[in-house]
């Protein structure tokens, strides 16, 4: 299996994916893209975004609730959290890896100018406001957004110059791949970041060991380490972190040695990482059904049996009244 030059790609990328001189990002088009037909209502910002509805319920038969980003976002805005909670969504046109199970088509993952255009934060926050009542959140994603990490401090900039940096909360997505959040950004912006109140981010684990990982996104297995380095590094600069890990791996996997060994690699981050953590059940979307071969129909099978040790890990490690912390009160 040949993989993903994660370090070639992601230079590529970013040079299509950024305008240093006119500080605009590629943000995605939907109109017209496979993606735009799996969107729960039509694609607004003239295109270039959409509007989540993120949800209190349960995660179907693994019956856990994804409080992510409802509980942060409630939190900093100071309101009582809610079953469901609006956010307005821009996607940046660039990704590094090709994960199977990615909702987004990949066309809109490679910098494709059909479906895409360069926006600055004021022209996305233009449009984002020329609604009729704007969700108190806004959602940068991707893609990878870190490919072009200068969008997020970019972001609030722009908030703060409207006065809307206290009533707006930021929400943004890491696939964990790269270290561009250090390369690329000043001491300046990385404290912005580190002391922006209405800011959290959540970066994705892929996969629970270096085979999964790279079955999973196309990238070399020994890139599974990195991700743990990285979530560390964030970690320790203040910001609000959470994450989400996909389990999806082979049912062949020895989910008992496998498992208990990715657990202590959370907690050698931090004990009580795993209960920052949700587990994300893959399903099939429509742009995901054409990717599908034999060995993805055995990772979505395996991820049933990792998600069961996963929650014997959780009540091995950790007591009902641990297990029961809100996820933004679990300190890191």
């Amino acid at each position: 299996m040949s993989h993903i030059d994660t370090e070639k790609l992601s230079a590529h990328l970013r040079a299509k994916g950024i305008n240093l001189v006119d500080k605009t990002i590629l943000i995605t088009n939907y109109s017209g893209s496979l993606q735009e037909s799996d969107l729960s209502e039509p694609a607004n910002c003239s295109g270039f975004g959409r509007i989540r509805h993120f949800r209190l319920d349960t995660n179907s038969d693994w019956n856990i609730i994804n409080p992510l980003p409802i509980l942060p976002a409630a939190k900093a805005l100071g309101i009582d959290p809610k079953s469901e909670i609006k956010a307005q969504v821009f996607q940046n046109a660039v990704c590094n890896w090709r994960c199977w199970y990615c909702f987004v088509d990949f066309k809109l993952l490679s910098g494709n100018p059909k479906f895409s255009d360069f926006l600055s934060s004021d022209q996305m926050l233009e449009l984002y406001l020329d609604q009729p009542t704007p969700p108190l959140v806004i959602d940068l994603s991707g893609g990878q957004p870190d490919l072009t990490p200068e969008w997020i401090p970019w972001m609030m900039e722009a908030l703060i110059n409207k006065g809307m940096d206290k009533k707006i909360y930021l929400w943004s997505d890491d696939n964990l791949s790269n270290d561009y959040f250090w390369k690329y950004l000043s001491s300046e912006q990385i404290d912005l970041i580190s002391n922006y109140k209405m800011y959290g981010r959540v970066c994705c684990f892929k996969g629970v060991d270096q085979e999964s990982f790279s079955l999973n996104t196309e990238a070399a297995p020994e890139l599974f380490d990195l991700q743990f380095e990285l979530f560390d590094r964030l970690l320790n600069i203040g910001v609000d972190l959470y994450a989400y890990i996909t389990l999806t791996c082979k049912r062949e996997t020895n989910f008992k040695s496998v498992i208990p060994r990715l657990m202590d690699r959370l907690q050698n981050i931090s004990k009580n990482l795993p209960l920052r953590i949700v587990p994300l059940k893959v399903y099939e979307f429509s742009p995901v059904t054409p990717r599908m071969k034999g060995i993805h129909r055995n990772l979505l099978e395996g991820q049933n049996f990792a998600f069961q040790v996963w929650e014997e890990e959780l009540n091995r490690r950790f007591t009902m009244g641990e297990l029961k912390i809100p996820i933004t009160d679990v300190v890191l």
